[in-house]
């Protein structure tokens, strides 16, 4: 039996020499002796190690694959039920949402003014007439259908006014 460097085994592998004390290192090949290997097993393990290294990562890649399609499935019938929704479509509701707070809002003086100044500078009616407005409008918007309703309904005065 003729043994060999790890010089000769890296260039019959086409590795380096660090790469073969790697591999010694983590059991895939042997030595002979101290610095010393048998070509023939040496090869032969090398190879059984590639065999087995690339039919493992191709079967974990496939797992990976069917795992990444069944949650696209899940995820297509959660939007077809109504359960999932685009990022778009939340950013325009949340828009829509905040547009309509701010209308309502913006809206408030010209509607209690003639309240406010009816009041006479009464501060407990005028605190009265203030938190029922307030009051009046978080109920409004309160329900998330209603806030995003608010805004279809001015797109449609608008269409209709063109």
């Amino acid at each position: 039996m003729k043994l060999y460097t790890s010089k000769t085994v890296s260039q019959w592998l086409g590795l380096t020499e660090r790469r073969i004390r790697q591999l010694r290192d983590e059991g895939i090949i042997d030595e002979a002796r101290p610095g010393l290997y048998d070509l023939k097993p040496t090869v032969l393990r090398y190879i059984k190690y590639l065999g087995g290294a690339g039919r493992e990562s191709l079967q974990t890649e496939r797992m990976k694959l069917t795992a990444e399609k069944r949650k696209a499935a899940e995820m297509d019938n959660e939007v077809r039920r109504g359960e999932l929704h685009s990022t778009e479509d939340i950013e325009t509701g949340i828009k829509t949402m905040c547009l309509n707070i701010r209308g309502r809002f913006l809206a408030m003086p010209a509607k209690l003014s003639p309240a406010l100044a009816a009041a006479g500078g009464n501060q407990a009616e005028i605190f009265d007439i203030l938190k029922a407005a307030i009051n009046e409008a978080l109920e409004e918007i309160s329900d998330y259908r209603v806030a995003l309703a608010l805004n279809g309904d001015d797109e449609d005065e608008e269409k209709q006014d063109s």
